[in-house]
């Protein structure tokens, strides 16, 4: 059963709550090593990834779409996901939600596409080398791995745990080359590492329903996302002048142990009562605030997931000598 959210949040919310954030990063980099004498400004702004960082041909995304002012269709506008909001902070509108009139040129990109794995990242960026390339003040946003650990994980058991390890850290190495190709044609870059997907409701599923064998499922999802990442960041270029990197894991393992430390009322459960990309603020589960769930599917981020991604890459962004 689904229940229509009270009301749209009105746009200048999220200008004002952009406003705020940015102000408490700048006052924290004023104070801190990495400061930054010239702050960094994006020029033109990229993304690279999965579901997450999508936005389909007609203005839908894969977490919660937002309505516009009479409740009749998608506002791409309404509730932006996190690489919209990343390039707004730059003044930039995302190519895939540019309703300006006449049309701007936009100058932020989504090369991201829907079941993307590892593999993918290499193509997203040579469309891009095809496309004219990057340059000095491309900020490129990169957040993939997702569908690589559930990939993995559908191999167990006809896999052995120990080769399935070994592949989710190879799979993080190379995320890694691609992040490093990325600074070597120009881009600085923000890479955003996994979720912990063994707290996803999806893992909860799956350990539910294997129970009886003993072996933790979902524990099992959290090592493989575990190896990936610790690859991934072993092998990233580290220089911040270059890179930053946003440990979404440990974001999702404290909200897991304190929700409403980090503004999350349901860590737990998916919010949609439809399949992404269709779900709405009107298609939410009876009993969820959409708000402040983190999950809008079983392994999909919701509109508060999407929002605490954003506070990290946003403090990157600040804090980051790029």
């Amino acid at each position: 059963m689904s229940s229509r959210l009270s009301g749209q949040r009105p746009r200048r919310a999220l200008a004002a709550t952009l406003a705020a954030l940015t102000a408490a990063l700048a006052t924290v980099a004023c104070g801190g090593s990495t400061s930054q004498l010239e702050p960094f400004i994006a020029q033109r702004v990229f993304a690279v990834g999965d579901e997450a960082s999508v936005l389909t041909s007609d203005g839908r995304n894969y977490s919660v779409n937002g309505l516009n002012t009479d409740g009749t269709a998608i506002d791409c506008a309404a509730r932006p996901i996190w690489v919209q909001v990343i390039a707004s902070y730059y003044g930039l509108t995302l190519a895939q939600c540019n309703r300006s009139t006449p049309a701007a040129e936009p100058r932020a990109f989504t090369l991201a596409t829907v079941g993307a794995r590892v593999a993918d990242a290499q193509s997203q960026v040579d469309a891009q080398v095809a496309a004219g390339g990057f340059r000095d003040k491309d900020l490129t946003l990169f957040f993939i791995g997702i569908n690589d650990v559930l990939e993995l994980y559908a191999q167990y058991p006809a896999q052995s745990e120990e080769a399935l390890l070994a592949e989710a850290g190879r799979r993080g190495e190379r995320a890694a080359a691609q992040v490093n190709r990325l600074v070597d044609l120009g881009s600085k870059v923000i890479v955003v590492n996994l979720p912990d997907m063994g707290l996803s409701p999806y893992a909860r599923a799956e350990a539910a329903a294997h129970a009886g064998t003993g072996f933790d499922r979902a524990a099992l999802i959290t090592r493989l996302t575990r190896a990936f990442n610790e690859r991934l960041g072993v092998r990233i270029r580290i220089d911040g002048r270059f890179v930053g990197l946003a440990q979404f894991d440990l974001r999702t393992q404290q909200a897991a142990i304190a929700p409403g430390a980090f503004g999350f009322s349901d860590v737990s459960r998916a919010s949609c009562t439809v399949a992404l990309p269709n779900c709405t603020t009107a298609t939410i589960a009876t009993g969820i605030d959409a708000n402040t769930a983190l999950w809008a599917d079983a392994t999909r981020l919701g509109l508060r997931g999407q929002g605490s991604l954003t506070e990290l890459v946003l403090q990157r962004a600040q804090l980051n000598p790029f």
